[in-house]
């Protein structure tokens, strides 16, 4: 079936794009979705009513991203947030708003909230920020057919065999009753409800927070915050201890120690000079235990000492930003705290492609960046510090456009 499919869109590629090659390919579509996702599905045991009413009416979304799609011109590099300046992401409006908001929904849900916290150990203040962050506590319409953009995806995608995946795991949350075909909705990659869950985590942490028998995070706040929970108690998070703080970074404590596989006790940190911003002292029950140093804009920004429960945050979206607003707006909700005392410098301006380079170049001189992946991680940022230092400068780890001449 797969060379069945690949054949006719060989033959499409060659048309024009027009109506005809739209319909020919709705048409190879509907034979995939019979010859390769039914038989997947009907192994799995899921019902054939429940495949025929996911996919009735449903047809191929040609405007969404990273598709193959036959005659069309091959995709232009786009910016991405994450390689702008990282100020960007913390705009005062979306911080505040998403703060304010977020104390008025403690007041409204606090015996909810308490319960999801009791039963998870993740604190109130992360499952709001988390639940602001992702679907503006519920606020946000989530706009789009599952079914039509996961088919898509899965159809035709650059990432076919994961979307298919996520595909046959949208029919197992339908079959099991959780929500109908038609109101499972989903953000343009397929991220199911107000936790924003792909349905592979919905079926693996999806919980039933108001005891109706359905894990229902589309509709119900008790459903949506106990899944949130659940997500995180699962990747580990810890009750006994906080994200992470704030701190001020002495110029001899190198930026190239970044990272959660450099963690040392708070204490030696301490010891080092790195103190918490505004004069407060790290928690005593914090100072053995380890920590890390988190420079999302290297020598260019906020400094931070975190925990191994950013990067349980990290598990939940694969981004230091994302982590870091999660737990600086938490912070805002519960405890009424203020901007980041660090500035964000002027940085950024740069392709994902720019930074690929920078990482070959990197990789070549030996050093380990993660991936030439054009992402901007710790150990990317603290690469370029340590190239900086051997080659005499000061080290900002940081990509900026100045160095692509000289990393490339």
């Amino acid at each position: 079936m797969i060379r069945f499919v690949l054949a006719v869109l060989m033959v499409l590629a060659a048309l024009p794009v027009g109506a005809q090659t739209r319909a020919q390919t709705e048409a190879a579509f509907r034979t995939w979705l019979e010859t390769t996702v039914w038989p997947r599905a009907q192994a799995e045991g899921i019902r054939r009513a429940t495949f025929d009413a996911a996919f009735q009416g449903v047809g191929l979304m040609l405007d969404l991203p990273d598709l193959v799609i036959p005659g069309a011109p091959a995709a232009k590099a786009q910016r991405q947030a994450e390689f702008g300046n990282p100020g960007a992401y913390f705009a005062p409006k979306t911080v505040q708003g998403t703060a304010a908001t977020g104390r008025e929904m403690a007041r409204q849900h606090a015996a909810t909230l308490a319960a999801a916290e009791r039963q998870t150990g993740v604190p109130a203040r992360i499952l709001l920020a988390i639940w602001g962050r992702e679907s503006g506590y519920g606020r946000v319409k989530i706009p789009h057919d599952a079914f039509a953009v996961l088919g898509t995806k899965g159809f035709m995608s650059t990432r076919a065999a994961y979307f298919t995946d996520e595909l046959i795991a949208a029919l197992r949350i339908a079959d099991a009753g959780h929500v109908a075909p038609r109101a499972m909705t989903s953000s343009w990659a397929g991220a199911l409800g107000q936790p924003q869950f792909m349905p592979s985590n919905f079926l693996k942490h999806g919980r039933d927070g108001n005891g109706d028998g359905r894990a229902d995070i589309w509709g119900s706040v008790p459903d949506t915050l106990a899944s949130i929970g659940g997500y995180l108690a699962h990747h580990g998070w810890d009750r006994a201890r906080d994200w992470g703080f704030e701190v001020s970074l002495p110029a001899a404590v190198s930026c190239a120690l970044e990272g959660p596989d450099q963690a040392r006790p708070i204490a030696d940190w301490v010891a080092m000079g790195v103190a918490r911003v505004g004069g407060k002292a790290f928690p005593a029950r914090e100072l053995r235990k380890a920590g890390s140093l988190m420079l999302p804009a290297g020598r260019n920004g906020p400094a931070f000492i975190v925990t191994p429960n950013f990067y349980v945050l990290k598990a939940y979206n694969n981004s230091d930003l994302y982590a870091l607003f999660v737990g600086h707006v938490g912070d805002r909700i519960a405890f009424g705290a203020g901007d980041f005392a660090g500035g964000w410098g002027k940085v950024g301006g740069l392709l994902r492609s720019d930074v690929a380079g920078m990482q070959r170049a990197l990789e070549r001189m030996g050093h380990d960046v993660g991936g030439a992946d054009g992402l901007a991680g710790f150990k990317t940022r603290r690469a370029i510090g340590r190239w900086q230092e051997a080659n005499g400068q000061a080290p900002t780890c940081f990509p900026t456009a100045a160095m692509k001449a000289a990393l490339r």
